[in-house]
């Protein structure tokens, strides 16, 4: 049986993903890696071996990821130089330990140059570098998060006034982090799969007012949308505290744990269109249909975006 590396396991997607992989494969076969030495500790526990890692950090990285076939790198939650230094770091201690695949959770259509996500273009160069290491690879490309936007809808319920962002009219294929968490564990074990570039998306394309009806009819609620501008929208995020950038200081229990360049450049893509694929990638990965937006509103509390668990500095 092949010896397998996750990354993050402190994070709430590489957490899930853990919790996937136990379910799948023996324990024996696991490595998990995070930053938390507290979560870290909690794994050991259970009897996973464990390496407390620093991605920023090259030095020594190599010899904690030694003997394993597979890694997954689980995209850093800070966006610009930063991320791409820390995951090529990743890269190179993973080809230098003899690690023979990389899965990568990467996003939708990040290949695009005319793609505006300030977030694709990490993931870009990320999966560029993974090619050019000679590393064998499967990039799951992510569609957005559907827990970002149900707590989206509900901040708004709260505020008792309209949903207000920048997307307009484009459709997204809105998927469960849960899932996305499955797709990384069956990647992780698909010993057939090379070279591959998996879209990960939800059950069905909708646009944001689709997205804000099913949860109306869900819940009784009366959300209604309005299309506003990038630069309203940056406004938006301003007054909510959200920081511009991920070197700003987040909130605690912030309903929006990401910085406004992301989400305001992610809404003018999904605007755009260029987040507007659809496939059955999940589907063949992980022999399961993907959750479906009218589920996660019927049960709402399991789909919440959670807190930011980053503790780099």
């Amino acid at each position: 049986m092949k010896k397998i590396i996750l990354t993050g396991v402190d994070g709430n997607l590489g957490s899930q993903a853990a919790s996937e992989l136990l379910q799948l494969t023996n324990k024996d076969n696991l490595l998990f890696c995070g930053y938390n030495t507290e979560v870290l500790a909690n794994y050991q526990k259970q009897g996973v071996k464990t390496q407390q890692t620093d991605f920023n950090n090259l030095q020594g990285l190599a010899e904690k990821f030694g003997n394993a076939d597979v890694l997954a790198l689980i995209s850093m939650p800070f966006v610009g130089e930063k991320r791409q230094r820390a995951h090529k770091n990743v890269i190179d201690a993973a080809k230098a330990a003899g690690v023979k695949k990389i899965v990568y959770t990467s996003l939708v259509n990040a290949d695009d140059p005319t793609n505006p996500s300030i977030e694709k273009i990490d993931h870009a160069f990320t999966e560029d570098y993974i090619k050019k290491s000679g590393l064998d690879y499967i990039f799951l490309r992510n569609s957005q998060y559907a827990e970002a936007m149900i707590t989206n809808y509900f901040t708004f319920v709260q505020q008792g006034s309209l949903l207000k962002n920048n997307q307009g009219e484009g459709k997204m294929a809105y998927i469960s982090r849960k899932d996305c968490a499955k797709a990384v564990a069956y990647a992780l074990l698909a010993a057939d799969l090379h070279q591959q570039v998996l879209n990960i998306n939800g059950k069905q394309l909708m646009t944001i007012s689709e997205f804000i009806e099913i949860g109306n009819q869900k819940t009784g609620n009366q959300v209604k949308y309005q299309f506003i501008s990038d630069e309203e929208d940056y406004a938006v995020f301003d007054a909510m505290g959200v920081p511009r950038t991920t070197e700003g200081k987040f909130k605690k229990d912030s309903e929006a744990p990401f910085s406004s360049d992301g989400m305001v450049t992610f809404g003018k893509a999904i605007r755009e269109n260029k987040m507007a694929s659809f496939t059955k990638d999940f589907e063949q990965l992980t022999g399961s249909e993907p959750l479906s937006v009218q589920y996660m509103f019927e049960n709402s509390q399991e789909f919440q975006i959670g807190q930011r668990h980053s503790l780099d500095k």
